[in-house]
């Protein structure tokens, strides 16, 4: 075995995936670099991300300075900013795209966040940046609230590439993947090739162990400390066996037959909160064939240095993981309610950042017409 452990995560059937994209990392050559020498096939990127990254550096000057001149607003400026990075770096995976018949490359960007809770307005945003970015390898972010599982399902019903983000619990996820397949049935009748169509499904991870930790310590008793750290694996856990659950159905087999492309869980959020754990426990915990693994910089470079990869850490830990939550449940944790707090928080947080981002765009064009 190769003492590479990033492709020894790959080799497992764990598609590496950076979760940051900017300006500079194109332009240094940074990004081909972690593809040449890291393993990484793909990026994703959110509001959070762009935001620090028009934040810092000179990056943008020059193309916001261009979007000036030309009386651009500071909601255009923003499309043509963010769309230009996501087209380069689609360019850049293409080599990646091809080889993998579309599976890996992918290149992810978010609706505004402020569509979060609109139907209709996120289904016209979604369809406006698979135009606008004009590169197969996109795919389009859009959030699996219960405004936006309608949604996923009439993108997707168009034949655009979809990346459900901000999945939580298995409950939702079950109903992200029901979205998925009826928007494989409708693009199927709309006369869409199913071959072209791909999906991740994003299932959030370390924001489940901060808050559920949180609400273990406030509990304070012996058991209720023995669980700290337990729930997010668990639950990601748990997310698979519905995943392989949802993949014997009769329903998938008659999508996979016409050429459709499985779903494939995307574990997101990896970076570790509490230094009191492995800096990689949320990814050599979550080894499985089929997912994707989106990592910061940071993680990335830990799970390079010392994961500890040793097969497939998943499959068959579903009683295991549901014990988890039994336990949890029995000390007092309020499942429902840490799922739906991190779904509102998740939302705020993108929305957040989309005003920071407006904010520093806002003054890169007024310094840019001065």
């Amino acid at each position: 075995m190769s003492n590479d452990k990033l492709a020894q995560l790959s080799e497992a059937g764990v598609s590496i995936w950076l979760d940051d994209l900017s300006r500079e990392r194109l332009n240094t050559g940074n990004l081909a670099g972690l593809i040449r020498d890291k393993h990484v096939v793909g990026v994703t990127t959110n509001p959070t991300i762009f935001a620090n990254a028009m934040s810092k550096g000179e990056a943008y000057d020059e193309q916001t300075k261009e979007l000036a001149a030309r009386g651009a607003d500071v909601e255009a400026t923003i499309r043509e900013l963010t769309t230009t990075d996501v087209r380069n770096a689609a360019d850049l995976f293409r080599d990646v795209y091809t080889a993998t018949n579309g599976v890996d490359g992918r290149v992810s960007i978010e609706v505004d966040p402020r569509l979060a809770k609109e139907t209709d307005k996120t289904v016209a945003e979604a369809q406006d940046l698979w135009k606008t970015v004009d590169r197969p390898n996109v795919l389009i972010k859009i959030p699996a609230t219960e405004e936006g599982l309608p949604a996923i399902t009439k993108t997707l019903a168009e034949g655009i590439s979809v990346n459900v983000t901000l999945i939580f619990s298995v409950e939702r996820y079950k109903k992200v993947i029901e979205a998925y397949f009826a928007g494989l049935e409708q693009a199927k009748a709309n006369g869409h090739d199913l071959k072209g169509i791909h999906s991740v499904a994003s299932f959030f991870v370390s924001r489940v162990d901060t808050e559920i930790d949180k609400r273990l310590d406030a509990i304070g008793t012996d058991e209720a400390k023995a669980l700290r750290g337990e729930a997010a694996i668990a639950n990601a856990r748990l997310a698979y066996a519905a995943f392989e659950e949802l993949s014997a159905t009769d329903r998938w087999k008659k999508l996979a037959e016409a050429g459709a492309n499985a779903q494939r869980p995307l574990w997101a959020s990896t970076g570790v909160k509490d230094p009191q754990y492995s800096d990689t426990r949320y990814v050599d915990q979550l080894v499985v064939k089929d997912t994707v693994n989106t990592m910061p910089e940071k993680t990335l470079d830990s799970a390079a240095d010392h994961a500890d990869v040793t097969g497939d850490t998943v499959t068959g830990k579903g009683a295991d993981a549901q014990a988890v939550f039994d336990k949890l449940s029995a000390v007092g944790i309020d499942i429902t309610d840490v799922f739906l707090t991190l779904e509102n928080e998740g939302v705020e947080k993108f929305e957040k950042s989309w005003v920071e981002l407006l904010e520093t765009v806002t003054g890169q064009l007024e310094k840019a017409k001065d």
